[in-house]
């Protein structure tokens, strides 16, 4: 039964993290919107804290995971609803931080294709003017533009 306990406890300080890196996700998904690069960075180290330790509690729990049918054979009845529907919300929550993540990536490379495009756009006027400056005000140039008249 002591196995049971830590398996539980485990599981319900995972699903603790897992709810944790949610609400990150969502401060994440809000820096990432109005482009807080500081609030963001500072939003990353704390999920990388979280994800250390859901890694951490993996090692305890993984095994219940991957041997569900068996490890909960030997759980009363309430014990395994519990684990169940911590796994169950788990996984939910996994799947929720996924999708943001990704709709975060997508928002991210746009960004980055506009600046590109930005930058191209400045670096192709900086050429323009520079040409046009080399041409109307040579001295080698034949024709000489008069601005007097």
């Amino acid at each position: 039964m002591a196995d049971s306990n830590d398996n539980l406890a485990a599981l319900s300080q995972q699903l603790a993290c897992y709810r944790k890196l949610a609400r990150l996700s969502d401060l994440q998904r809000s820096y990432v919107q109005q482009n807080q690069t500081d609030e963001l960075l500072v939003v990353l180290q704390a999920r990388a804290q979280v994800l250390g330790d859901i890694q951490r509690l993996e090692a305890i729990v993984g095994p219940l995971k991957k041997n569900w049918a068996e490890q909960s054979a030997g759980m009363s009845a309430s014990v395994r609803d519990r684990a169940s529907a911590m796994l169950v919300e788990a996984k939910s929550l996994l799947q929720q931080i996924t999708q943001a993540d990704q709709d975060d990536v997508l928002l991210l490379q746009q960004r980055k294709l506009n600046v590109g495009k930005q930058i191209q756009a400045t670096s192709s006027a900086r050429r323009i003017n520079t040409k046009y400056a080399a041409n109307a005000y040579s001295a080698s140039s034949g024709s000489k533009l008069n601005v007097q008249q």
